[in-house]
């Protein structure tokens, strides 16, 4: 088995179904395996999902897990990780389209070089415009600061590296972390630094993982010769105040987890302030929407 293709569905069976289509439309040139895993939706889409494409399942090319509660992002993963077979194990988000020839183009490069602890492509939105966050650098204080004042408009290149603008959207390189909507690791190297940490429940685990494969000694590659669309979810504007604090939350997580003793007293409340303060603005802005 070449690949192992793990999505989690929650509630989302319009969008869950054309990931899945987009991916099976093609034939591709090796073996690969989805890993529906099911965060316990109340909506009817697991079943919708299971009726849709039992003959998938009745293949094996799709197997489904449900579990009994909202698992959460990390941990869902994670029971897709420990039961997958192929040698790649693909994080795919379950509001995405994988475009023509991605997986190939993907796993092409990753076969050719060993040192690849993870290959993002390039996310684009509906739009056309770049996901930011398949490249991006570390959130240390530093960048987070810069990027929160919106320095990178001034001098993206000295300012930048929260997006990592030193690198361009069509240009391949390294970078410090991808994001889950599309992060592609060899399984040998899961199996050498650990899983997703699921002290996140959503958001901050790809980052989290990113950090664990670069101190393994292994390089995080963006390639942007490949494509996805990323459809962030589905339209609507207005985010559930749950969603707000896990982000919120998940900063503050990775900032105790990695960067807490490097840094002074004064500066780990700086930052502390920093992210409630931005907590209670995007609380006050979702809820004028």
């Amino acid at each position: 088995m070449k690949l192992s293709i793990i999505i989690v569905n929650y509630n989302t069976y319009t969008l869950t179904k054309q990931t899945i289509e987009s991916i099976i439309q093609k034939e591709h040139p090796f073996q690969y395996e989805i890993l529906l895993v099911d965060n316990a939706s109340s909506d009817g889409s697991i079943e919708k999902l299971q009726e849709e494409f039992n003959e998938l399942i009745s293949m094996r090319i799709l197997q489904v897990f449900i579990n009994k509660a909202n698992l959460g992002f990390a941990k869902a993963n994670n029971i897709g990780i420990r039961i997958a077979q192929g040698k790649y194990i693909l994080l795919l988000n379950s509001d995405t389209v994988v475009n023509e020839d991605c997986l190939e183009s993907c796993i092409s490069q990753m076969d050719k070089d060993t040192n690849i602890g993870a290959l993002g492509c390039k996310v684009m939105l509906p739009d056309g415009k770049l996901d930011h966050a398949c490249k991006r650098g570390f959130p240390t204080p530093k960048a987070s600061l810069y990027y929160l004042l919106k320095l990178y408009k001034k001098d993206p290149l000295k300012y930048g590296q929260y997006d990592a603008l030193y690198l361009n959207e069509d240009e391949v390189g390294e970078v410090d972390c991808l994001m889950g909507a599309f992060m592609l690791i060899p399984k040998n190297v899961l199996n050498k630094i650990g899983l997703l940490d699921e002290d996140f429940f959503m958001y901050g685990e790809d980052i989290d993982l990113c950090y664990k494969i670069k101190e393994g000694g292994y390089k995080i590659l963006y390639y942007p010769k490949a494509q996805i669309i990323h459809y962030k979810g589905g339209s609507s504007k207005k985010k559930r105040t749950k969603v707000i604090y896990d982000f919120h939350k998940a900063m503050w997580i990775f900032y105790k987890k990695h960067y807490y003793k490097e840094y002074n007293f004064a500066i780990t409340c700086l930052v502390y302030i920093g992210i409630w303060t931005k907590y209670l603005f995007e609380i006050l802005k979702n809820a004028l929407k």
